[in-house]
């Protein structure tokens, strides 16, 4: 479902792929994420995503708007996952609503990998 503001002038439709791009965006800037996690159901093999795909890492879900999203994560070995987590958490949210003009109602880390950054 799409997320629909509505003013005097008419009506604004945003795009969950829109939505999730600069999710996406915002979620690799983040301190401690080293980027989208994209998960093979044929051998349950995990890869990371290279830019052009975030958004494969990312489920976004809008009911009477207000965002749920989905992140399936890589985070950096040796950081507390709960700090980049709520790091995640904090920005992602600020700066959707503060994109979309709607609620984010709820935002899911899935945590698919580690890895060693150099």
């Amino acid at each position: 479902m799409k997320g629909r503001i509505s003013n005097k002038l008419g009506e604004i439709l945003i795009n969950p792929e829109v939505i999730a791009i600069y999710a996406g965006t915002t979620a690799v800037e983040c301190f401690g994420i080293v980027g989208m996690a994209a998960i093979s159901m044929k051998d349950g093999l995990v890869k990371l995503l290279k830019k052009e795909s975030l958004t494969h890492g990312i489920n976004v879900n809008i009911e009477d708007n207000r965002i749920s999203l989905d992140f399936h994560v890589i985070v950096a070995y040796g950081i507390s996952i709960s700090a980049v987590a709520d790091n995640l958490i904090e920005n992602v949210k600020y700066k959707v609503e503060e994109f979309t003009g709607m609620t984010v109602d709820k935002i899911n880390i899935y945590v698919e990998g580690v890895r060693v950054i150099d």
